[in-house]
């Protein structure tokens, strides 16, 4: 079977066959002309704005800051920004590398089960998405406003003597600007340049898009409860993303507040851009499912591959495809027939008739809930005391379902 196709498969009824979660729709054709004209003009754009960030990036600092040296008996009035220039544990380049290529490994890996062209090229869109939005606001942040780094006064090197009367400008005249510098001109640049940190704000862009992605795709936070290495997984990249920007005030290349600000600006980018590519980003019932695009400015004809609309809508587990499913199996996730929990729990098309699973197939009294007490019910009738477990008219209790319907991943 091609990578990237899903057909349905013959099962011989036995909802433990592992085949038994194959049986849904299929995947509609991948169509690379299509996709590129959807999303051709997200293309444009992100393109201009990676050439606007670089422009800014490599321009020298917009304002002249004012900064003191010594107080009037020789000390120094800073010395968080006396720091020693070191080399950096990490390079700017190398942390941007990480942001985009480990959570873009695992987008590939999980086409092993997603098994769809178009996921893996629109999630791969909306890391992108994150990651240029986040650089080129941090950039500008950085230009205009700036702030000192941990070893300014080491680059600055200013002609200012430690004992000679102040004389400067301001208050008792002991605020200087870099006109008293003697130091190389692109470090002191640079040195003007502390807040936001880029490497924050790449490292928390990427990585934290990838947790959700791990969240989404796992059912890490579910309605039901998942295997621990799920969750110790989730929290790697955010881990990686701490580690990353904490390095910086390590080797005294950036302020604790620099790191915050980074990551602030990185967290709010990736989950902007994380919403605009997936139904939801908490609610586990959707936020698996990718937005559709059928329009765009080089797409004017609507483009429907599916029943689906231009929209996201509910829609029953037998029009799912794989893409409509996570990752996971775990949970009843991909197990349609015959199972007490399928999908996503409380699915508004239940509501609409569409129901859950094959439930709604046979009638409203299949798919209406009763309750079965281990203790009696009260008075007879009405609603069961201690010990209640839901049942539905296909005859099998939620332990049951579980039983045939749960994988281990």
């Amino acid at each position: 079977m091609p990578l990237f196709t899903s057909q349905q498969h013959p099962s011989n009824g036995d909802p433990h066959d592992s085949r038994f979660h194959s049986n849904i729709a299929t995947v509609p054709p991948f169509r690379l002309s299509a996709w590129i004209r959807l999303h051709g003009v997200d293309l444009i754009t992100m393109a201009l704005m990676g050439a606007v960030g670089l422009g800014i990036y490599e321009a020298p600092p917009a304002p002249s800051r004012s900064f003191p040296v010594y107080f009037q008996n020789g000390e120094v009035v800073y010395p968080q920004f006396a720091y020693p220039l070191r080399n950096e544990i990490l390079p700017i380049w190398a942390a941007a590398l990480i942001a985009f290529f480990v959570p873009f490994f695992f987008f590939c890996l999980f086409q092993a089960r997603r098994r769809s062209v178009n996921d893996l090229l629109t999630t791969t869109m909306g890391l992108l998405k994150s990651l240029i939005t986040a650089a080129v606001f941090q950039v500008w942040v950085k230009w205009l406003i700036g702030g000192l780094r941990p070893h300014f006064y080491a680059v600055c090197q200013p002609r200012v003597q430690a004992n000679a009367a102040p004389s400067g400008n301001g208050f008792a005249a002991l605020m200087y600007d870099r006109t008293v510098c003697t130091g190389d001109k692109n470090q002191i640049d640079d040195a003007l340049e502390s807040m936001p940190s880029g490497h924050s704000t790449a490292a928390w862009a990427g990585l934290f898009f990838l947790a959700l992605y791990f969240n989404a795709q796992l059912k890490v936070t579910s309605a039901h409860n998942p295997a621990y290495w799920k969750m110790i997984l989730m929290f790697c990249p955010i881990l990686g993303a701490t580690l990353i920007a904490g390095a910086l005030t390590v080797d005294e290349f950036h302020n604790w507040y620099d790191v915050v600000a980074g990551a602030i600006i990185g967290i709010a980018c990736s989950l902007v851009a994380f919403r605009q590519t997936f139904a939801a980003i908490f609610d586990f019932r959707f936020n698996h499912l990718l937005l559709p695009r059928s329009t765009s400015l080089f797409h004017r004809t609507p483009y429907l591959p599916s029943a689906a609309g231009p929209y996201y809508t509910y829609r029953p587990p037998k029009e799912w495809t794989s893409v409509d499913l996570p990752f996971t199996r775990e949970g009843g996730w991909g197990w349609e027939q015959g199972q007490a929990y399928v999908g996503a729990p409380g699915d508004a098309t239940v509501l609409s008739g569409g129901g859950m699973g094959p439930y709604r197939r046979n009638g409203l009294a299949d798919n209406e809930p009763r309750i079965r007490s281990t203790s009696g019910p009260l008075n007879g009738k009405g609603p069961a005391r201690a010990g209640v477990v839901p049942e539905y008219g296909s005859g099998l209790d939620v332990g049951e379902g579980m039983a045939t319907g749960h994988n281990a991943v």
